[in-house]
């Protein structure tokens, strides 16, 4: 359901110090590395917004938002079904609450996307192969 590689979540992640995490990590731990890669982010725009960094906060999601749109680039839809379908649709809304979020300084919205994030990283870590 998910075409995925090692340099997709390194583009996504751009920042040093993972290369090793990224390529030592089976798909479905990339798949995480991007979920908590996005929550993280988030989260320091969420600091960002409340001092009033408006350019780190624009940073920070915009991080998060490269991450989102590499898991829904990510989406296998021949295989995936309406399960890579209702997840394409879940991606796009969160990109768009987070676009919206930093276009309207908005932390409820930046709240909302982390938990449904938690929600899915939760889901995820629970059908972990083993």
């Amino acid at each position: 359901m998910f075409v995925i590689t090692p340099q997709h979540v390194l583009r996504a992640y751009q920042q040093g110090g993972l290369d090793t995490d990224v390529y030592a990590a089976s798909p479905h731990g990339l798949i995480q590395l991007l979920l908590d890669g996005a929550i993280t982010a988030i989260v320091q725009a969420q600091g960002h917004l409340a001092r009033h960094d408006v350019a780190d906060k624009g940073m920070a999601i915009s991080r998060a938002i490269s991450m989102l749109e590499e898991l829904r680039q990510s989406l296998d839809h021949t295989t995936g079904g309406a399960l890579a379908t209702n997840l394409h649709a879940l991606y796009d809304y969160m990109i768009r609450q987070l676009l919206t979020a930093n276009l309207m300084n908005q932390p409820e919205l930046l709240e909302a996307v982390i938990s449904l994030l938690s929600d899915l990283r939760s889901a995820w870590a629970a059908i972990a192969p083993r």
